[in-house]
Parts: structure tokens; C-alpha cells; sequence
């Protein structure tokens, strides 16, 4: 299935189409994101809504809509929202104001979350928590690296393992966020950067 995350209403067809088929809602990861590397005074300011749009609302309703099926299926869930690093710092070598501001939105959204709904069926919790990458080689980061070819040197030297993560690096930390085996984690963020803020 395939669906605008910024369209509420397609949002909530497609999640009811997947409880429905199950009988059931358990949880979900709202990795939605885009990026745009210009700096401010070069930044054309029509781009904010539609980075906002999608990185902060079409997580924030990808969890609203799949709430509203772990309700009506009385199956208390857990949920993982993909933030970044950069929700967290100003990182140095990405010059993206809106996309570093949207991700810190995540951090606080997930929080929020987590707190409305940490009783929310018949007292038991929809758990909520962010997962805080720092950079991977994705399609949008190779685009990054064409635009910028210093790009890269910078960002495995920023990081202590010195080098750049691949996306199946973080599986496992998913599958643990979403499992019962952080049943008693809520409303927090995970960062996994290779040491990048913890110089």
C-alpha cells in the first residue's frame, strides 16, 4: 500500500486496512523524511511547509491514525518515530536548518505522545520512542555527497568509528523498541550515531 503521509484521511484508510486484515494493530516505525542541505540565507522559504509537512506532520498523523487502530482493537502497541541526531545538536557539517528543526519536532512529538497515551487502553500503554540515527548512506545522503564530494570525508571523520551507517544497522534497535523487551520504555529517544555527539 502506498499513501501520501501528509494526506490524514488516506493516512487512516490504510492503517484501518491493515487492522482490519489482522484483527489487530501492534505497532509501527513513521520513517518518513526529506532533506534539503542549503543554507539559510540561500533557503527558499515555500520549502519550509513542505519539509515540515512531511518530516513532522506525516509522522505526527502516521501516529495519530495507528493509535486510533490499537484503541478499536484494544491491542496496546508500541511505536517508533525516526528522528536524527540532528534533532539534537547543531550538527556542524549539515547546513539544513528546517530538517535539523523538524527532527528536534520529532523528539518532543514522541515525548508527547508518549504521555497522553501511556494509559490509553484500559490503562495499559501505547509506548512510544524515537530512534535518533546519525548519518546514513541512503538515496537522499548519495544525492548529498553529488552535490557536496567533501561531504563525506567530513562526516565519517565527524563520528568515532569513522565511517558512515547503512540502514540494517539499525534494525535491531527497532525490533528491540517495538518488542516487549522495552516494555517498560516510553517517551525517550535512542541515538545511535557512532559516537558522533558524544564527543
Amino acid at each position: 500500500m502506498q499513501a501520501d503521509v501528509r494526506d490524514a484521511a488516506r493516512q487512516d484508510d490504510v492503517f484501518e486496512e491493515i487492522a482490519s486484515e489482522h484483527g489487530r494493530m501492534d505497532g509501527l516505525v513513521a520513517a518518513a523524511a526529506v532533506q534539503n542541505v542549503t543554507r539559510v540565507l540561500d533557503y527558499d522559504v515555500e520549502k519550509i511547509s513542505e519539509m515540515m509537512d512531511i518530516n513532522f506532520k506525516g509522522v505526527y498523523l502516521s501516529a495519530r491514525s495507528c493509535a486510533r487502530q490499537m484503541k478499536k482493537y484494544e491491542t496496546p502497541g508500541s511505536m517508533v518515530l525516526i528522528g536524527s541526531m540532528s534533532g539534537l545538536i547543531a550538527n556542524k557539517d549539515l547546513f539544513c536548518a528546517v530538517y535539523n528543526s523538524s527532527k528536534g519536532a520529532v523528539i518532543q512529538l514522541g515525548r508527547s505522545l508518549a504521555m497522553e497515551w501511556g494509559k490509553e487502553i484500559d490503562g495499559k500503554p501505547i509506548r512510544v520512542n524515537v530512534l535518533c540515527p546519525g548519518n546514513i548512506v541512503t538515496p537522499m545522503v548519495r544525492a548529498n555527497f553529488n552535490d557536496d564530494p567533501t561531504l563525506r570525508a567530513k562526516w565519517e571523520e565527524g563520528n568515532m568509528l569513522g565511517r558512515i551507517s547503512a540502514p540494517e544497522e539499525f534494525r535491531g534497535a527497532i525490533l528491540f523498541m517495538l518488542s516487549d523487551a522495552s516494555s517498560f520504555m516510553t517517551g525517550e529517544h535512542m541515538v545511535i550515531d557512532g559516537g558522533y555527539t558524544a564527543w
